[in-house]
């Protein structure tokens, strides 16, 4: 019994942990983590922006996890457990699912970038014939 209340109890530490650290802006786009919408990873700031945003939905979900796994603990029968571990890792993945999508919008806020310039350019405007570096002789 002890096992189908470990279940929540560690995917709410690892979600609760991920949560708290694109909170504190500590999730990089070349990890695994994080909200990863092509809006969230156009930039460095949309990510952030976005990971910030979907932390604490997220962070809050992996605590009713641990608290669901504790509670599951003291219930009296199997099926109270089995009922408390369920419940608590289903509210877990809605509000996980939640905060991805508040991140998403939140992304969506930040202007994309600019695109680059092309190679041997040095930022003119080259492709409107400001510089001479593509113009026909």
């Amino acid at each position: 019994m002890f096992a189908i209340a470990l279940v929540p109890i560690l995917l709410g530490v690892v979600v609760g942990w991920g949560g708290v650290l694109g909170v504190r802006e500590r999730l990089t786009r070349e990890g695994g983590t994080g909200v990863r919408t092509q809006a969230a990873l156009r930039s460095e700031e949309a990510f952030k922006l976005a990971n910030r945003v979907a932390g604490l939905p997220t962070a809050a979900g992996g605590a009713i996890a641990i608290l669901s796994g504790l509670a599951g603990l003291a219930m009296p029968s199997t099926g109270g457990l089995v009922a408390a571990a369920l419940g608590g890792v289903v509210a877990m993945f809605v509000l996980v699912a939640g905060g991805g999508v508040l991140g998403n919008r939140a992304a969506l806020t930040v202007p994309a970038p600019a695109p680059a310039a092309p190679a041997g350019c040095s930022g003119c405007a080259c492709g409107e014939g400001g510089c001479g570096v593509f113009k026909k002789a």
